[in-house]
């Protein structure tokens, strides 16, 4: 499935969920912006939304876990909170990888 695609059945069922109402310009048309192209425009609406794409909740889990380790003085959970911290980050680089396979077969 192609990017556009996706971003296009991401849009169908917040709007489904109802998660796109009473947004900022509701019921407009879209302002032509044309810096971004197709793909930034629905990844855009769907911020607007509240609706993210998973790297970006990983990249805010990452960003948060990177905090905890160092108010951490004992060194047992010190470990623990990396092992965390490190699983956050394979797991987004996973994300980021995947994305940038996608947009080479397209």
């Amino acid at each position: 499935m192609k990017f556009p695609d996706l971003v296009e059945r991401q849009i169908l069922k917040a709007n489904t969920e109802g998660k796109l109402t009473g947004l900022a310009g509701e019921g407009k048309p879209i302002p032509d912006r044309p810096s971004e192209d197709a793909t930034a425009v629905g990844m855009r609406i769907m911020a607007e939304a509240g609706v993210w794409a998973r790297e970006f909740e990983l990249k805010k889990l990452v960003d948060e876990q990177l905090a905890v380790p160092r108010k951490t003085n004992d060194p047992e959970q010190r470990k623990q909170e990396m092992s965390k911290l490190a699983d956050l980050q394979f797991r987004l680089s996973t994300e980021q990888e995947a994305r940038r396979q996608f947009y080479n077969t397209q």
